[in-house]
């Protein structure tokens, strides 16, 4: 699953992986006015002692929140950087928190099949299709995926430029064309949400 080989990205609608020189602006305080880590939260509903793993997590971001939101729940911060994750562990509130567990792609073999929610959060676009059978085998039986990703119909202030990104429609076929069903859709001021199974 981490691999230089430029194959892995095939399917995927940006072709390049996102800079780490640019983590910063996974932490800008803006993005939880347009996008609040509680709304995301509710739409997980992850189960009481279940596991969620946040597919992509950048700097942990939002998987900090989703750790403090719900303490009774396990929450995985995977990134195939490793760049990415040093930044999450260098953050105080990542360190208090005892159920946030960061990996990596060698970590992936242990959790499949047994994951209850897996929160793809601005990372669809940039996910080829290898990448998504690997994020559906996590889910156990009866889990979901919320895939939030930036919408390229609509102006936003951050993102990748519109053709690097889909349409709510042109996410919802091509999680179709990968296996997944849908089960709910959502769209907020700069993204659309769908739940998948």
């Amino acid at each position: 699953m981490h691999s230089q080989n430029p194959n892995d990205r095939y399917g995927a609608r940006q072709p390049e992986r996102f800079n780490p020189e640019r983590a910063s602006r996974l932490d800008d305080p803006a993005r939880f006015e347009y996008l609040p880590p509680h709304d995301v939260a509710m739409m997980l509903d992850v189960p009481a002692g279940g596991t969620v793993l946040d597919f992509g997590t950048g700097t942990g971001t939002y998987a900090i929140e989703l750790a403090q939101l719900r303490p009774d729940v396990e929450v995985i911060a995977f990134d195939e950087q490793p760049e990415m994750l040093d930044l999450l562990r260098a953050k105080p509130a990542a360190r208090e928190l005892a159920n946030l567990t960061p990996a990596l792609p060698e970590d992936i073999p242990t959790y499949k099949g047994k994951i209850d929610r897996v929160l793809a959060l601005n990372v669809l676009h940039e996910l080829g299709d290898d990448a998504l059978h690997n994020l559906n085998a996590l889910l156990k039986a009866g889990g979901v995926a919320l895939f939030i990703d930036w919408n390229s119909e609509v102006d936003r202030p951050a993102g990748p430029p519109a053709d690097h990104l889909y349409s709510p429609a042109e996410g919802r076929r091509r999680l179709e064309q990968m296996g997944f069903r849908i089960r709910d859709e959502k769209l907020f001021p700069y993204h659309y949400s769908i739940l998948a199974d």
